[in-house]
């Protein structure tokens, strides 16, 4: 199992009314972060895991992991809805952060 810890804050967007290059700015960011990421053999299992001061409820979780996923899969060389990768996504209290397990 690979563990990444990427210092980027994961925050729900879905019900964010923000300018259009506030939320372009971000999303390049989410998706950099994953540069990180090295190829892993495929099938596998990718967790996210959210960092952050309260817990979001699932949907808003998953809305909020969007762009890490989106540059996550581009790392991998797939698509995100490749069915060779299985998504987990999770959240503990701490400073912001996100974690990627990859396994």
């Amino acid at each position: 199992m690979k563990e990444y810890n990427l210092p980027i804050r994961l925050a729900s967007t879905a019900n964010l009314r923000e300018h259009w290059a506030a939320k372009y700015k971000r999303t390049k960011v989410h998706k950099n972060a994953a540069i990180v990421i090295q190829k892993h053999p495929l099938p596998c299992t990718v967790e996210i895991i959210r960092v952050g001061k309260r817990n979001l409820d699932g949907d808003n979780l998953q809305n909020a992991c969007k762009s890490l996923r989106d540059g996550i899969a581009a790392r991998l060389g797939v698509d995100d809805a490749d069915p060779r990768v299985t998504w987990k996504y999770t959240q503990q209290r701490g400073d912001y952060a996100a974690i990627v397990r990859i396994s």
